[in-house]
């Protein structure tokens, strides 16, 4: 992973009410996931016998950059006629990065996908999870150790002692950090 762009893994769960042309979908689509930024992509198998309610659970890795505002994700069919796009969802970042949400929390999504004339045409569902680099992993409850995550608490020159952390808490319509 270069340094200026983190892992992201997407599992492709599943679609519903997929249609090509007004009609329900009878097997063979998949789902191809890029970045708005660059074109790397990375593409499931083949659900050959889902129909209009494919299953996929499959999960894809991509290198989301820094400067990324989205996810692209394109629902295709194979068709005698070669391969169409059945509908294509823009993920923002901002709904799996950031505000306060720690990096290694698993989102679950659901997106209406739009075909190429801009009309709702189904349903995909995923999970997102931004992977949290190892070196600022916490330690596990089995082999607690101090991490330096967090803030020194005032006084103390290092992270060997206490270690503050902020957690916003919404109460009606005050925040407080508790």
């Amino acid at each position: 992973m270069a340094a200026n762009s983190r892992t992201l893994e997407i599992k492709v769960i599943s679609a519903e009410n997929l249609k090509l042309d007004r009609k329900s979908i009878k097997k063979n689509a998949s789902v191809t996931v890029r970045t708005d930024t660059n074109s790397q992509f990375c593409t499931t198998d083949i659900d050959t016998e889902g129909g209009a309610y494919p299953r996929w659970n499959e999960k894809l890795v991509l290198d989301l950059p820094t400067h990324s505002k989205s996810v692209i994700v394109e629902v295709h069919c194979k068709t005698s006629s070669g391969v169409r796009t059945i509908g294509t969802a823009t993920v923002p970042a901002s709904d799996f990065v950031g505000e306060y949400v720690p990096e290694g929390y698993l989102h679950f999504l659901s997106y209406t996908l739009r075909n190429h004339k801009g009309e709702r045409n189904g349903i995909i569902n995923i999970s997102v999870r931004m992977k949290v680099p190892e070196m600022y992993a916490c330690a596990s409850s089995t082999t607690w150790s101090h991490s330096t995550m967090g803030f020194p608490a005032a006084g103390n020159k290092s992270f060997g002692g206490g270690v503050v952390t902020g957690v916003p808490v919404w109460y009606g319509a005050y925040q407080k950090n508790y």
